[in-house]
């Protein structure tokens, strides 16, 4: 391999095997330019038709941070009330999340648009297209991640916006076609966390 070339493959490599869920972090903010280099990379991704139908939603202020907190905790506590789970474990659940939302320096809101996607007149294809619109953004949020585990940033991806679209972005005042996907706390370490894998074998067939 060309000696030239190999460092840089390490590197790629060992950002992709440490990197991990952080969901405890330090107080001290994130720079502006440095979550814009986070944003700059999540465009970068592949996309469905190359449409780019990714939409970034970034939140810094404590005051919308507690908001968004509230507002999505109410329709948790609302949801798991519903389903009849008791009252205490309701309250460590949203608890829980209320935490991960305040105590992140920064979240990125991870949204889709369909404006520049294909429109067809049938059922299965009009879901297909929306669900490469998903990967599209999935592929995105994966970059952020990556990127940020690269300039010493931990990052974990929460799902909890699938859960409560409108509740989200009626609070951060999204535009209309802007559908909430995911949340991506951000900040500086403040924990270190070991994972595990299933071999690779589990996961594979070849044909």
């Amino acid at each position: 391999m060309n000696a030239e070339v190999e460092p840089g493959t390490h590197a790629f490599r060992d950002v992709v095997l440490k990197r991990r869920s952080i969901r405890r972090y330090r107080s001290e903010p994130v720079p502006r330019e440095v979550i814009e280099g986070l944003l700059e990379a999540a465009i970068w991704s592949p996309s469905a038709h190359n449409r780019q139908p990714w939409r970034f939603a970034v939140v810094e202020t404590d005051m919308q941070k507690e908001t968004l907190a509230q507002a999505m905790g109410e329709r948790l506590r609302r949801d798991l009330q519903a389903d009849g789970v008791p009252a205490e474990v309701i309250e460590m659940d949203a608890g829980r999340s209320y935490s991960r939302i305040t105590r992140s320096p920064v979240l990125v809101v991870l949204c889709l648009s369909m404006v520049d996607m294909d429109v067809y007149s049938d059922e299965k294809r009009s879901l297909n297209e929306y669900l490469m619109a998903v990967q599209s953004v999935a592929m995105a949020g994966q970059n952020i991640l990556l990127a940020a585990h690269d300039v010493g940033l931990g990052a974990c991806w929460m799902c909890a916006p699938l859960f409560c679209p409108d509740v989200v972005k009626a609070t951060l005042n999204l535009p209309d076609d802007w559908q909430p996907q995911a949340l991506l706390t951000i900040g500086y370490p403040a924990e270190t966390r070991e994972k595990t894998r299933k071999l690779l074998e589990a996961s594979v067939v070849w044909r």
